[in-house]
């Protein structure tokens, strides 16, 4: 019987995976520190299907498919989250010639909101990450006409109604506040799980406050941080597993069942924004 048939040895993928050397991930495993579709792994002699099986150590899910890309995007205002806009508007294909793979973005921002965006050839991960239900969470920076008081940033996080029903922030909290120009502007934070369309706009109109600038800083497990407006770039390996965890943990069921397997969930017609 061939090793593909039987399953590899479960040291020798998670080496293969980049985890640690092969001797310190059979360490790993008497240590009970690795789990194969959820159970606890101990014994060397166990073996997998790489395909299939979903790893993880210390409860940080571990890529398997080295097929897979996941893309960060600091999407710059102006563009379309599309990979092929119909309309002919500047769309996310510019930022992905460096990968041969077909990619597909997880959600949407609307042409002029700026900020983190995940693009990847993993069609399941893109649909239960992008979908409404699944609540990642999301932390935005919005700059707002009008000076924001403490009093409001209080019922963005009590709850407010909109034309689709009620809607309270996880978390808010006023950045800054400036008097320069007629009603001065003010810089709130924002953190929610919602993926309702347009809902960080929505709301802070719902206020009193109009959204003038818009960026997503944070989406799941991930953070914009230094990355230039524009630029794409890989995930890290830490990345690549927190994204992963989340993505598993979002899931109905360890695969996906009805939410997943969607090539185009990347394209899906809800947003966040």
């Amino acid at each position: 019987m061939t090793e593909a048939a039987e399953g590899v040895r479960l040291q020798k993928v998670l080496a293969n995976a980049g985890v640690a050397s092969r001797r310190v991930c059979e360490d790993y495993i008497v240590a009970g520190r690795v789990r194969v579709n959820g159970r606890v792994v101990t014994e060397l002699g166990t073996r997998i299907d790489p395909a299939s099986a979903l790893v993880d150590v210390d409860g940080t899910a571990v890529q398997l498919d080295a097929t897979k890309r996941y893309i960060m995007l600091n999407k710059p205002t102006g563009v379309v989250s599309s990979m092929k806009d119909e309309q002919g508007r500047p769309d996310l294909r510019r930022f992905t010639k460096e990968w041969d793979e077909r990619l597909y973005n997880v959600g949407r921002l609307d042409a002029e909101t700026s900020g983190l965006l995940v693009l990847t050839n993993d069609g399941d991960l893109a649909h239960v990450l992008a979908h409404p239900s699944f609540g990642v969470t999301k932390v935005y920076i919005a700059k707002v006409s009008g000076r924001v008081t403490a009093q409001t940033i209080a019922t963005l996080t009590k709850g407010i109604e909109l034309d689709d029903g009620p809607i309270a922030a996880d978390k808010a909290r006023l950045l800054d506040a400036s008097s320069t120009g007629e009603r001065g502007t003010s810089l709130v934070e924002l953190t929610l799980h919602s993926g309702r369309n347009r809902i960080v706009r929505r709301m802070m109109a719902a206020v009193g406050h109009p959204v003038v600038e818009l960026v997503r800083r944070q989406f799941g497990p991930l953070h914009l941080g230094t990355l230039p407006a524009g630029r794409a770039r890989e995930l890290t390996t830490v990345e690549r597993g927190a994204l992963l965890t989340a993505a598993r943990r979002a899931a109905p069921s360890p695969q996906g069942d009805s939410h997943t397997g969607r090539s185009d969930a990347g394209d899906s017609d809800t947003g966040d924004f």
